[in-house]
């Protein structure tokens, strides 16, 4: 039996035998397109070690392949994601257990960040504590005007530590603490007018919102966009002098790309691009 209180974030969970933790299907229309999609709806989605690690690897598989431009995170059941699996936690109380648990999601995180496909999160329902950091860890991410978020370490005694390097990422430095420090939720229009989330939808329209995300970002060349996130991510933490040099690099490489040429021809051209992805 599982219960979950969203003001406590109390968390206790069995197994669902015989199914996969994270089901991978590609898009039926469009093959560049994967959905991770996360599968203990009676666990609310926990991040236990088994999750974390199929995530890992499903990422880091989609990672090698250059036919994949975008990957959609969903989540099946009430909840997106309720965070790490306390009930795990407390049965493993030692240090050495804590440090590499979070060690393990930090990783999985970093991945989505350093990747080259676009990561987007769909968000059906609840995000707390690390579910909330998942989806501020996603590159892109939207939501149904029924999904709340926090980070809800706090209600039981517990500092929200990793998942505000995520979350302190996207709000203003303000908006963030206050998240963190009191662990009360906010709505999706909330968490869309502070950044967290991109856009946000009826349930029933969810999908509708989330496929012209992905159409506008598929419609584009594949290394404009991988070039793109490689770049936005590493001039972040760079002086502005330095962003700036860096930046030009960056883009006199691109400039010298087969896809380049072809765009900026079909824009004199008036006709639609080809894209082969040189």
């Amino acid at each position: 039996m599982t219960e979950f209180n969203p003001d406590k974030t109390v968390l206790t969970s069995t197994v669902d035998i015989n199914e996969p933790l994270v089901i991978r299907e590609s898009n039926k229309d469009l093959s560049s397109v994967v959905t991770l999609t996360l599968n203990r709806p009676k666990q609310f989605n926990a991040l236990s070690v088994e999750l974390l690690s199929a995530m890992k690897t499903e990422l880091d598989s989609i990672a090698q392949d250059n036919n994949i431009q975008v990957v959609i995170i969903a989540a099946n059941g009430k909840a997106f994601c309720a965070g790490h699996n306390l009930k795990e936690m407390r049965a493993n109380p030692n240090e050495a257990f804590q440090r590499a648990l979070f060690e393990q999601c930090s990783q999985m995180m970093l991945t989505i960040n350093q990747m080259p496909q676009v990561v987007i999160a769909k968000v059906q329902g609840i995000a707390t504590a690390a579910g909330c950091q998942l989806v501020a860890a996603c590159d892109l991410a939207v939501a149904s005007d029924n999904a709340k978020f926090a980070t809800s370490g706090i209600n039981v005694g517990l500092f929200c530590s990793t998942p505000a390097v995520a979350v302190s990422r996207n709000l203003p430095r303000k908006q963030a603490f206050e998240m963190l420090i009191t662990g009360e939720f906010i709505d999706a229009y909330t968490a869309l007018q502070q950044g967290l989330i991109n856009r946000v939808a009826p349930a029933e329209q969810l999908d509708a919102t989330l496929q012209s995300l992905i159409d506008a970002i598929t419609a584009k060349s594949s290394v404009a966009v991988r070039t793109g996130k490689n770049m936005f991510y590493k001039q972040l933490d760079m002086e502005l002098a330095d962003a700036y040099e860096y930046a030009s690099e960056v883009m006199t490489c691109n400039m010298m790309a087969d896809d380049v040429s072809e765009g900026i021809d079909a824009f004199i051209e008036k006709r639609h691009a080809v894209w082969t992805g040189r």
